[in-house]
C-alpha cells in the first residue's frame, strides 16, 4: 500500500506541472512532467509485480 501511496502522491504533485505546460507553455515544466509520468510508469510496473506476487502466493 506505501507503493500506491507514492504513487498518488506523484500524480498530484505532476499536476501543477501539467498545467504550467499545457496552459501556459512553460517548457521546464514539460521536462518536470515527463520525468514524474517516467517515475509513474516504475512505480507502477512494481505494484503489478507486488500484486501478482500476492496473488499466485495465496
Amino acid at each position: 500500500m506505501e507503493k500506491f501511496n507514492q504513487l498518488k502522491a506523484l500524480i498530484e504533485g505532476a499536476e501543477q506541472d501539467a498545467t504550467a505546460f499545457y496552459q501556459k507553455g512553460n517548457k521546464a515544466a514539460g521536462t518536470r512532467l515527463r520525468n514524474a509520468l517516467q517515475q509513474t510508469k516504475t512505480i507502477a510496473q512494481e505494484i503489478r509485480n507486488e500484486v501478482t506476487a500476492r496473488k499466485n502466493s495465496k
